[in-house]
């Protein structure tokens, strides 16, 4: 960053005094709280998060130093935990992204499940042969998501990003509830946690891989 661009030191004492006020209405907020999911304590709680991380990004890009704390949520990607402290239940939300990066073997390994498949007729080994729509049902169809994911090279894919929540409940839902409407209703403060997978991440381990070497260079 170029000196120009620097924040000012006023500048960064005035967010460390946002810090401060911030603290004070969060820690008034929880006294007066009503319950488990005061909205009030939600915001104060965010208004936090956010004077805390333009304080570590303005003193970081004025004096190259960073704050000793963390406050969960405050990247942006999760709001507060406000789901039951004993959860009896669990929900697992998977998204997986694929690439269909070789639509031949992509063919040509449906049509070989299909064939193995003494109930299926004709058309259907034909069609799943050559629909790529046809091919992708019947290998998600043969196989579980796991094994999908660990083959994915065998059937012409190419993984994307993923990401699995798991979110707590109190108790499970009934049987069939949700069925027709699977992902209406994630609740993001139930989640107890996530785990992402991305090539950006690998991306960035490599740029700041550069930079050591670089700075290590100019030594």
């Amino acid at each position: 960053m170029s000196d120009a661009a620097q924040p000012t030191a006023a500048e960064v004492r005035a967010a460390a005094e946002a810090v401060k006020t911030a603290l004070d209405r969060h820690l008034a907020a929880v006294e007066r709280r009503t319950g488990d999911d005061d909205p009030a304590v939600y915001e104060a709680f965010n208004a936090l998060a956010a004077a805390a991380e333009t304080y570590d990004e303005l003193l970081y890009d004025r004096y190259d130093e960073v704050t000793p704390f963390e406050i969960p949520g405050a990247d942006g990607n999760l709001p507060p935990y406000a789901g039951p402290d004993e959860p009896h239940a669990l929900s697992l939300l998977i998204r997986r992204d694929y690439a269909v990066a070789e639509p031949q073997r992509l063919l040509a390994q449906a049509r070989r499940v299909a064939e193995l498949d003494d109930d299926a007729d004709t058309r259907a080994v034909a069609k799943a042969g050559v629909s790529p729509l046809a091919a992708l049902g019947v290998l998600f169809g043969e196989y579980e998501p796991d094994e999908i994911a660990s083959r994915h090279k065998e059937f012409g894919l190419e993984e994307g990003d993923s990401t699995l929540w798991v979110t707590a409940a109190e108790e499970l839902p009934e049987p069939g509830e949700w069925l027709a409407a699977p992902f209406d209703h994630a609740d993001a403060e139930r989640i107890v946690c996530r785990f992402d997978v991305s090539s950006v991440f690998d991306e960035e381990d490599e740029d700041e891989s550069v930079d050591a070497g670089a700075s290590g260079t100019d030594a």
